[in-house]
């Protein structure tokens, strides 16, 4: 099983805080563990000016859309730029469907001066697993899976992605069972 590029919907019965109705875009699936962004955490700009400053990211220019996003628990004073992969550097990770991840200094700089990708999430953190984990998650039933487009991930629309994502597998969230069993 090979997640690469998929989405992680939490399951309504999934209550660590961390994750509760979490969409998360999989950037890599291996033996070895997973790793992951949340899409759908907004994060506000006037929260972290400091960080931004850091990054050297004020507000992007030239009528770029960035979105800034709670990318997951693990480093979450790290960011992570998920983005359509029309621009990318040597470091990026390319992903799956026109999509990549970068994380290095010179992107975020032509972030900042409106120099880069079409669709980007500034993701502060990410979500990690460990060998194994994702895949008994999966089966412990906090996780669904589907795959999905870079329309789906760069809209503006965050509030309602995890109903959304569950509307796209046709499935009413509300009616799931809280229990799992083996057939």
């Amino acid at each position: 099983m090979n997640l690469t590029g998929q989405l992680l919907i939490s399951m309504p019965s999934l209550q660590d805080e961390r994750f509760y109705k979490t969409v998360i875009y999989l950037c890599a699936h291996s033996k070895d563990g997973a790793m992951g962004i949340i899409i759908n955490k907004k994060i506000d700009y006037d929260l972290y000016p400091d960080l931004l400053e850091q990054l050297g990211i004020d507000r992007p220019l030239n009528n770029k859309k960035l979105f800034i996003r709670y990318g997951g628990p693990v480093e979450s004073g790290r960011g992570f730029i998920l983005h359509s992969d029309e621009i990318i550097q040597k470091e990026s990770l390319t992903i799956d469907k026109g999509i990549a991840l970068t994380s290095t200094a010179e992107f975020f700089e032509n972030l900042s001066k409106g120099k880069g990708p079409k669709n980007s999430i500034l993701a502060l953190g990410y979500a990690g697993w460990g060998a194994g984990q994702i895949e008994k998650e999966i089966l412990a039933n906090s996780w669904m899976t589907l795959s999905t487009d870079s329309s789906f991930l760069f809209d503006e629309e965050v509030n309602n992605k995890w109903l959304q994502a569950y509307n796209l597998l046709g499935i009413d969230p509300n009616k799931l069972s809280n229990h799992s069993g083996t057939a």
